[in-house]
């Protein structure tokens, strides 16, 4: 039975003892999991969150992304040895926090384009340094999770399909996908076909409502897109990814300019709704 998770980006884009109180209350509502991004710099901030969660009896998975400067599709060697420094350091922080999953779309920079399609040797380049994070993921016991994003935010992997290629020509074990439902609301024909695309390397799922509000409140399709990870046996995580003006410069980097819901509204509401659909969906139990 998947269990159900709420990443923190609601609030913050970092990693802080400030925030175990959000932890806390996202606990006493009924969260399984929270989500984190690594965004601090400072390990020990990471190891404390670990120990916390322990304590309170809440698992953890971590997002990342990465930046013009590290982009695993560059020509530049020197940049692509960067980006495979920066996994291993997200990686590592991965560790740190207790949890032994890490997506995102690190499969290229975020919001970098290059004003063109993508091109077979962006996608080789790619898979060459994302085989090379899955080596040192697997003696860390971490996952990696690729993300396919919108056509506003990535031009390397939009669909499952292309992120299938990708993972595919990656060839490694500890590199996986996962599948969002804001951005296949945008890039997708059907949610389900995508979902069975991505079937066989599926291990995270992103729970997320057309405008990054309250799931249920918009229009994407949580019944049909739940129904389908049942039939496919998908067991793994779901968490619910939103966002708000809280952390502005997180706000600002993913063009966000307004409240979509209050953040309460979000984890509340979006659990009560969600704990339902997932029991209507066809899983062998929900909590």
């Amino acid at each position: 039975m998947p269990k159900l998770g709420f990443n923190l980006l609601v609030w913050t884009a970092s990693v802080s003892d400030e925030h175990f109180p959000i932890i806390d209350r996202l606990k006493a509502i009924g969260y399984d999991a929270i989500e984190i991004c690594n965004g601090h710099q400072d390990p020990a901030a990471y190891r404390r969150l670990n120990t916390h969660l322990r304590n309170v009896g809440m698992g953890v998975s971590n997002v990342t992304v990465l930046g013009a400067d590290a982009n695993p599709v560059s020509p530049d060697a020197a940049v692509r040895a960067k980006a495979l420094d920066g996994l291993k350091w997200n990686i590592d922080r991965t560790v740190d926090s207790g949890s032994k999953l890490l997506c995102g779309p690190i499969h290229s920079a975020f919001a970098t384009f290059s004003r063109a399609e993508p091109k077979e040797e962006e996608y080789q380049r790619s898979a060459e340094v994302l085989h090379a994070a899955g080596d040192y993921a697997r003696q860390a016991g971490v996952t990696l999770a690729l993300e396919a994003l919108n056509r506003f935010e990535c031009y390397l992997c939009n669909t499952m399909g292309q992120l299938r290629r990708l993972v595919e020509m990656t060839d490694h074990p500890h590199v996986r996908a996962m599948f969002d439902t804001h951005h296949a609301n945008i890039e997708e024909k059907h949610q389900a076909d995508a979902i069975r695309t991505i079937a066989p390397y599926l291990v995270h799922v992103h729970l997320s409502e057309n405008d990054r509000g309250t799931p249920g409140s918009g229009h994407v399709h949580f019944a049909e897109a739940l129904s389908t990870l049942a039939s496919v046996g998908y067991d793994g995580w779901m968490t619910i990814e939103a966002f708000s003006r809280a952390d502005p410069g997180f706000a600002n980097a993913i063009n966000v300019w307004r409240e979509f819901s209050p953040a309460w509204d979000i984890a509340e509401g979006g659990h009560a709704y969600l704990r339902q659909a997932i029991a209507a969906a066809g899983f062998r139990s929900a909590k």
